[in-house]
């Protein structure tokens, strides 16, 4: 099997020939080019070529293509900041306050520079690859993060309690709809997969009837976007994400990428023989920092977690750092293409 095939067959549930490997490594891949991230943010030919020559350095199966965590939320007039060598970042909304959602001009957020580069370089490895390599193209934040960072995380958090019913719904079709319109930009692009990132939806945020009601049904609209499409969706959600990992599978997900504080035995028991997981070895405590001895410790202990399910891409459980050590997921990589399944 080649990389698109492992990948593939993951996601339905297929055994594959070797443990499949995704890698969240766009830092990480700048940074071994030796590029700064301001040079990665802005041209699409060298995103391309850093992550065709992490591939061919590492040996992976599926490349995710990532910028920030904020091009989404500049694409709708979200103050940004663009560090030389860091990736960009926001410190505060566009929104100041709530009521004035109700006179939101609807986002067209293909006219923002950072997303058409974004889709130039999925456009650039998809036609590099073909079906060789399998390609994630991420699209930013889901609906409930992007209206996050609109508001400002604290203000957010205060409006959630006490903003009116029409002023939240409001806001959050607004973010779906830009959210969405990425999802289509994207899969226009030939990728295989899209992505969002849902972080502040979490339980180390708002509680699980919060996320029933303002997140989860905005996340499910975004799969089925992505499905309509015809490409495959993944969620990412940080932190420890055990009270709504059954909440979660109403979303329809292909895949749920997966901090590594959730406890592996609930994902397993959760997602099991239904949805695959992709994640999830710490990528600070012990890829970035740990020994190559307590990578493949970690990395035997997950993959004979899931050792009875197919359902199953190794990543780690959210963004490398670009100091990652090459021995360190060399390491994991090569634990996983010798593990027996």
């Amino acid at each position: 099997m080649n990389g698109y095939e492992r990948i593939n067959a993951a996601l339905n549930g297929l055994k594959p020939d070797k443990t499949p490997v995704m890698l969240h490594n766009f830092m990480m891949a700048a940074h071994e080019h030796g590029i700064t991230m301001a040079q990665y943010r802005n041209d699409p030919q060298l995103i391309a070529e850093c992550f065709i020559a992490s591939v061919d350095k590492y040996r992976y199966d599926g490349i995710l293509i990532d910028i920030d965590t904020v091009t989404l939320a500049g694409a709708v007039g979200v103050p940004v900041d663009f560090p030389e060598n860091d990736p960009a970042r926001t410190h505060r909304g566009n929104l100041d306050n709530l009521e004035n959602v109700l006179r939101l001009k609807p986002a067209k957020v293909e006219n923002y520079k950072y997303i058409q580069i974004w889709l130039e370089a999925v456009r650039l490895l998809k036609a590099y690859y073909k079906d060789e390599i399998y390609i994630r193209g991420n699209c930013d934040q889901a609906p409930f993060s992007l209206a996050s960072m609109m508001r400002g995380a604290q203000n957010w958090m205060l409006d959630l309690v006490m903003g009116t019913d029409e002023q939240l719904e409001t806001i959050l079709e607004y973010c779906t709809d830009a959210s969405s319109q990425f999802i289509k930009l994207m899969a226009q692009t030939g990728c295989d997969m899209v992505s969002n990132g849902d972080s502040p939806a979490g339980p180390e945020m708002i509680s699980p009837d919060m996320y029933l009601k303002f997140a989860l049904p905005y996340e499910k609209r975004m799969a089925e976007v992505a499905h309509q499409a015809g490409v495959a969706y993944a969620l990412h959600i940080c932190g420890n994400t055990d009270s709504i990992l059954d909440d979660m599978l109403l979303t329809a997900a292909d895949a749920f990428e997966l901090d590594y504080k959730t406890d592996i035995a609930k994902i397993y028991n959760t997602l099991g023989t239904t949805t695959t997981f992709i994640g999830n070895i710490d990528p600070s405590g012990v890829l970035a920092l740990g020994t190559t001895e307590a990578v493949q410790k970690k990395t035997i202990e997950l993959l004979s977690a899931y050792r009875n399910s197919s359902r199953f891409i190794l990543n780690a459980g959210c963004a490398l750092p670009p100091t990652t050590p090459a021995a360190n997921l060399k390491m994991m990589i090569d634990t996983a293409r010798n593990f027996r399944m």
